[in-house]
């Protein structure tokens, strides 16, 4: 076995060759509503012959959180204020390209790197050309995915070098422990959104002399996972009022939360990066030639996994504008613009890709970092 190099270039299949990737944070499930406790999951002997059945999918998993841990912790080392955002994301994804073991549709990255500053809280990465450099006041969510065998690994977290932002920090921190902790098998969608908005609101923070209550981003939410598939279907909100559906056993979540200093509402704003093919599309007749050779390019590098212009860029593609709008305007492709709050405020956001194993809940994505 190989050791870790400095910074990561080994891909964690090589680093573990017999397969035996290191688990995640496995939790015991919530006791349920009435008090009935779900500890006998971790005893059951039917439980247990259920998770060995899925060892495969659950290692896949912990092989891409790997590779996200070790990406994560080595742009940790180096991000700095003065940098163009187009060489943060270089940098991250060259290295999460190699310790994914990059392998067309069987391995790669999940999406593209969301690095959404200050009032923008998501779907920013930058295009070619982008002037953007990060600076020392700015508040970074570092967005990105890997995945094995379209088992994604879907986490995130915050970026700060001035240390009046740190309680922000500490209460999207929060929130989103508090959502894992309160998620389950058999646990209310609602349920976990009413809880993680009282903990986020539970937080003042004070920045440059005005006192903020961090707002829970009304309108940004978890969600369930699927095979080569970001968003499966459920939604976990951040705040009450969401629908009462539970969560099951085998499922997969992201569980993020967003806070923010400004309307706790998030609106599409700036020029898009990002842009995913719809899951459900069939066959859909396609004209244009450009546009008809644009959509095999994405089906055979990206299928139903998000991309941005930039990645469209590396693949050697040019002039592609019009054929993109084009599979857009007839639904084939979505763009997923950047949301953004109300500008001079400040978005934070923290995220872990929950399993919900028969016998327990592995948070998958936990590190030593957060």
């Amino acid at each position: 076995r190989y050791t870790k190099t400095d910074p990561p270039s080994i891909p964690i299949c090589e680093l573990y060759p017999h397969g035996d990737f290191p688990k995640g944070e496995e939790c015991e499930y919530p006791p349920s509503k009435d008090g009935r406790s779900a500890t006998w999951r971790t005893s059951s002997e039917e439980k247990r012959v259920l998770d060995r059945a899925s060892e495969e999918t659950w290692s896949d998993f912990r092989q891409a959180a790997e590779a996200h841990r070790q990406v994560r912790s080595y742009v940790r080392s180096w991000i700095k204020p003065g940098m163009t955002m187009i060489n943060i994301c270089e940098r991250l994804e060259d290295c999460s390209r190699q310790l994914i073991k990059e392998n067309g549709l069987k391995a790669g990255l999940a999406f593209p790197t969301g690095c959404s500053i200050n009032h923008c809280a998501a779907h920013y990465t930058p295009n070619a050309g982008d002037p953007t450099v990060l600076r020392y006041d700015d508040v970074c969510k570092i967005d990105f995915g890997t995945h094995i065998n379209g088992r994604i690994i879907d986490c995130a977290f915050t970026v700060t070098f001035n240390p009046k932002y740190d309680r922000l920090l500490e209460a999207v921190s929060d929130a989103t422990n508090t959502g894992i902790r309160v998620a389950g098998i058999d646990v209310r969608l609602c349920d976990i959104g009413e809880t993680i908005q009282e903990v986020m609101e539970s937080y003042e923070v004070e920045i440059d002399g005005k006192t903020y209550q961090v707002k829970p981003i009304r309108n940004l939410n978890g969600h369930s996972i699927g095979p080569y598939r970001i968003h499966s279907g459920k939604t976990v909100p951040i705040v009450k009022g969401g629908e009462a559906t539970r969560m099951e056993e085998g499922e997969t979540y992201a569980i993020e939360t967003f806070g923010s200093t400004g309307r706790g509402a998030v609106h599409d704003d700036m020029e898009c990066s990002h842009y995913m093919k719809n899951f459900a599309v069939g066959h859909v007749p396609i004209r244009l030639p450009r546009a008809k050779h644009l959509l095999n390019v994405i089906n055979e590098n990206f299928s139903t996994l998000a991309f941005c212009r930039r990645w469209l860029d590396r693949l050697g593609e040019t002039k592609y504008l019009m054929a993109l709008k084009n599979l857009c305007d007839l639904g084939i492709i979505d763009p997923y613009p950047p949301l953004c709050d109300i500008k001079g405020s400040y978005t934070a956001q923290y995220e872990h890709t929950i399993l919900l194993r028969p016998t327990c809940k592995e948070v998958v994505s936990r590190g030593d970092d957060y």
